[in-house]
């Protein structure tokens, strides 16, 4: 659920995907393999807007991604980090929010507060109130209110399902009007009991009723449409947690769509999004017909 195993998919690529500037980075002793991705990413085409407090605190941040060229009333995406729930920057997801405003979007990446600070619902909380603070202020970067997506990978992925799915996050978070276009999980756990590890165990079993920890619990019919994707060669978060929240949806008569993309591990999925990688699977396309399908009109 976190992003390290970057490092092995970079130094795995054939070398003439990144050019000579892509071989000098790669050469150099002790850099960031992230900041590597990142180095390779253009931002051109974007203005980014960094560290807007959204509340209190150094992990009440988010930045912004405006395309150059956006439209009138574009769609936003806010886009939710993985990590276990224990780490993550958004610094560190240049590569994924250049990607998805690569496709018309204005893309809110917010930090949120992470175990031992907070354990459940701490970051759901933060989550909630980036969610609620690009209600009330992305008009003014040109984003549509009407068109407000939530996405996420792995642990993102459970944050941007849950803050979906249940609305009282978005309730208590002073957005209690706010209508989501829709929501997308990449490789996310949304029906992960019993909990084995003892890491997880810290984080969820501090309330005395698990089942409100999981998203499956508030599948609704009503709920805002879903796109859930996976990687079929994931062994971090199982396929299964894609598959029965898909489901259930469809069993209470929700709007839902899940593709599992065959090969692709849990990484994967993250770093598809970005131009080195699309090779690996269309999810980019995928997202950005969602989209399409989904946004205001």
């Amino acid at each position: 659920m976190h992003l390290r195993p970057v490092a092995h998919h970079l130094l795995r690529a054939p070398l003439r995907r990144f050019g000579l500037f892509a071989i000098g980075l790669l050469a150099l002793a002790g850099c960031a393999k992230v900041d590597i991705l990142n180095a390779l990413i253009p931002t051109r085409d974007v203005t980014i807007t960094r560290d807007i407090a959204y509340g209190e605190g150094a992990r009440r941040k988010l930045d912004i991604y405006v395309p150059k060229n956006v439209a009138a009333n574009a769609p936003v995406i806010v886009f939710f980090y993985g990590g276990t729930w224990q780490t993550g920057a958004k610094g560190d997801y240049l590569f994924a929010a250049q990607a998805l405003a690569s496709i018309g979007a204005i893309v809110v990446v917010p930090d949120y507060r992470v175990y031992p600070q907070v354990t459940f619902p701490g970051f759901l909380d933060d989550g909630a109130a980036a969610v609620a603070w690009t209600f009330k202020n992305i008009a003014a970067y040109g984003g549509d209110t009407r068109s407000i997506f939530l996405a996420g990978h792995s642990a993102g992925a459970y944050i941007a399902i849950m803050l979906a799915l249940d609305r009282d996050y978005l309730d208590k978070s002073g957005a209690p009007d706010a209508k989501l276009a829709g929501a997308i999980g990449i490789s996310g756990p949304y029906d992960f009991l019993p909990l084995t590890r003892p890491d997880v165990k810290a984080i969820f079993e501090v309330v005395p009723d698990m089942a409100v920890t999981q998203p499956i619990t508030y599948a609704r019919a009503d709920a805002p449409p879903l796109l859930l994707l996976h990687g079929g060669a994931d062994n971090t978060v199982g396929i299964y947690n894609t598959e029965h929240l898909a489901t259930r949806m469809r069993i209470v008569g929700g709007n839902v769509a899940a593709k599992i993309y065959d090969g692709l591990d849990h990484i994967d999925t993250v770093i598809a999004l970005t131009p080195l990688f699309k090779s690996k699977g269309p999810l980019l396309a995928d997202i950005a017909a969602f989209m399409t399908r989904n946004k205001a009109q």
